[in-house]
């Protein structure tokens, strides 16, 4: 009986170590090479432009440009004087005159480029978000840094995690680059 209880307790560790590795979420941010990475100073201001809400198929995801322009505004928020965020979709040019308008030195301009939301517990396949960032100084409407992230929930965790919750540890990472 010894052999055989061995032998399974070895196929359960194997089974659990297994689901482990599938439940853990995947995260990437990707900076596009610099010439001269900009160190932001804290008194600066930075208006977020409103990501137009993703769409995957037929599955439209209202509030999810809302979601993602509040997930990068907290980060920054620890960080500089004055981070507002617009009210509306805007395009980059429109962002350009609103911040103008509004006295601010940099605008972050969010793209979601992908967005899955599987929340359903009979659902097998993993979140996804891929969104793409701008950072534009204000003045002379030149780019200063550009990023993309990029992240995957676990196959074991279907509905306990939403796309925006795999932006947290990569958008944290994107603010710590600018300072």
């Amino acid at each position: 009986m010894k052999p055989i209880t061995r032998k399974l307790g070895g196929w359960l560790a194997l089974v659990w170590g297994a689901a482990l590795l599938a439940g853990c979420a995947s995260h990437e941010l990707r900076l596009a090479p610099a010439q001269s990475s900009p160190k932001l100073q804290a008194g600066q201001s930075l208006y977020i432009a409103l990501a137009t809400d993703a769409a995957y198929g037929e599955y439209h995801y209202p509030g999810s440009g809302l979601m993602l322009s509040q997930a990068i505004a907290a980060p920054l928020r620890r960080r500089l004087a004055r981070v507002d965020l617009a009210s509306q979709p805007e395009s980059v040019n429109e962002a350009l005159v609103t911040a103008r308008q509004g006295g601010y030195e940099l605008i972050c301009y969010p793209e979601i480029l992908h967005w899955e939301d599987r929340g359903s517990a009979g659902e097998t396949s993993p979140d996804k978000v891929t969104v793409k960032l701008t950072l534009i100084e204000v003045a002379s409407a030149r780019t200063l840094r550009f990023a993309s992230i990029e992240g995957q929930s676990g196959l074991a965790t279907p509905g306990a995690e939403h796309p925006q919750d795999l932006l947290s540890a990569p958008l944290e990472a994107f603010a710590n680059s600018l300072f």
